[in-house]
């Protein structure tokens, strides 16, 4: 048997081992609640998430498809992120990929989501959406009678999509309208022909941009050396189209600039992702002769088409002359995912070469040109004048480096064009002599060649 003294010595040692435990438990679990801390709300959000989800599959009227009920998910959280990061489903996914190479059935039409109404970026042209007259801004209420409120970007192509020579009505409200209007358009196969060229007058050419696909750079050094051939010596000038030009393939954009850049930097990017920091420079040899060139954008021009703009301005390779441009400096990175979907993600801002970000801005041109076809008492009027800083939950772009006199102009870009640009026509067979802003870079290339004789002459 112990004695009571040792048994007091006994309590007073087992206390102490516990109260030594317990502090040794509290100092432990502190550590992980603190390194923990930035963790915790997002363990309560995805328990919220799964007990909704639970009580949904439970207790709705009908029963729910558990993978709608995850790909709704999946698009309502990407769709509060920015108008551009999307969920793409399989069948979608797989369109994605056939556009990029320049064929794909439908409307032809670049569209996104403006406080929630379906909204025309630009329509592509020689499409069915082109011909029937849908310009840059339209809102599009209802297609074939369906309303298209908070209808996400995926939804609507698929309805716009189909076999060819079958008919969707699109029902559009635009500023200038008394009333919706509806448009009857029958599907085509839209077979995007990337670039077009043609001669305006003895030494200068004409290269138009509609889209940057996989084969764009290709068929730019085709049209160049068509023109050159036909020309039959060096260019004295080049008008580079790229009005309307919704975007595209980024390492197509920069393909297209370093034909014209001699040496450095063309564009960078920046994310928080190591990957998702890159610069691209201009390659050494196969460039373009030195000779002057205008570039032409409007509202319609975005993403790729801005890269090349910037780019040709910040190397002062080129004059910028027509509108204000779209304004969409993002990056989106195509991720595939395992049952075959895919997520268009933004991972990174791109910037020019003097660190000038686009994002919600736009290019601002050197020269601003307005369409002479727009008639007078519209012109007066607060245009409905669609760019990505009109976007809900855009976000905003940051300068780097960017020297003052570029930052003060960006500042004022707001005060300047605001005013609807109509969607240019530019087929082969159509006379560029009636399209004004074609002309007006034409004199500008002109000017620019008696210049330089009056300048060598002395």
């Amino acid at each position: 048997m112990f004695s009571t003294g040792n048994k007091k010595k006994r309590v007073v040692l087992g206390f102490t081992l516990v109260v030594a435990a317990l502090v040794v438990f509290i100092s432990i679990s502190s550590q992980r609640r603190c390194s923990a801390e930035g963790k915790g709300s997002d363990y309560e959000s995805i328990e919220l998430f799964t007990d909704v989800m639970a009580i949904v599959k439970k207790s709705y009227v009908e029963e729910v498809d558990t993978k709608k009920l995850i790909y709704g998910a999946i698009n309502g959280m990407l769709a509060s992120l920015d108008p551009h990061s999307s969920f793409m489903p399989p069948e979608t996914y797989k369109e994605m990929k056939i556009d990029t190479k320049g064929a794909f059935g439908g409307l032809g039409i670049e569209i996104t989501i403006k406080d929630g109404i379906l909204t025309v970026i630009s329509p592509i042209e020689d499409t069915p959406a082109f011909k029937a007259g849908i310009k840059s801004g339209d809102q599009i209420l209802k297609i074939d009678d369906k309303f298209t409120k908070d209808l996400n970007i995926n939804d609507a192509v698929k309805r716009m999509r189909g076999q060819k020579g079958t008919t969707v009505v699109l029902t559009i409200m635009r500023d200038g309208l008394d009333k919706p209007k509806d448009y009857s358009l029958v599907r085509d196969i839209i077979q995007i022909k990337s670039v077009r060229s043609r001669m305006l007058d003895n030494g200068y050419g004409y290269v138009r941009v509609a889209q940057f696909q996989e084969k764009t750079d290709e068929d730019l050094n085709k049209a160049l050396k068509a023109l050159h051939d036909e020309n039959k010596s060096t260019l004295s000038g080049l008008v580079l189209d790229l009005r309307n030009d919704p975007g595209g393939l980024l390492d197509q954009a920069v393909r297209v600039a370093d034909h014209f850049i001699e040496e450095g930097l063309i564009v960078y990017t920046e994310g928080r992702e190591k990957d998702s920091k890159m610069q691209f420079s201009a390659k050494k040899g196969g460039k373009e002769p030195n000779y002057p060139i205008v570039v032409l954008i409007n509202s319609g021009s975005a993403s790729a088409s801005e890269i090349v703009a910037g780019a040709l301005q910040d190397h002062k390779r080129a004059i910028v002359m027509g509108t204000q441009s779209f304004g969409k400096g993002s990056v989106q990175t195509i991720i595939p995912l395992s049952d075959d979907s895919g997520l268009r993600l933004t991972t990174a801002r791109y910037f020019t070469p003097k660190g000038r970000s686009i994002q919600a801005k736009g290019i601002t041109p050197d020269i601003i040109v307005e369409r002479l076809e727009l008639p007078k008492e519209v012109e007066k009027k607060d245009m409905l004048h669609l760019r990505e800083k009109d976007l809900e939950n855009h976000f905003e772009g940051e300068d780097k480096n960017a020297p003052k006199d570029v930052k003060k102009e960006d500042k004022k870009e707001d005060k300047k064009e605001e005013k609807k640009d109509k969607p240019a026509s530019t087929k082969l067979e159509d006379n560029l002599k009636n399209d004004y802003q074609v002309m007006r870079a034409l004199d500008l290339l002109k000017g620019w060649e008696i210049l330089k004789k009056m300048g060598d002459s002395k």
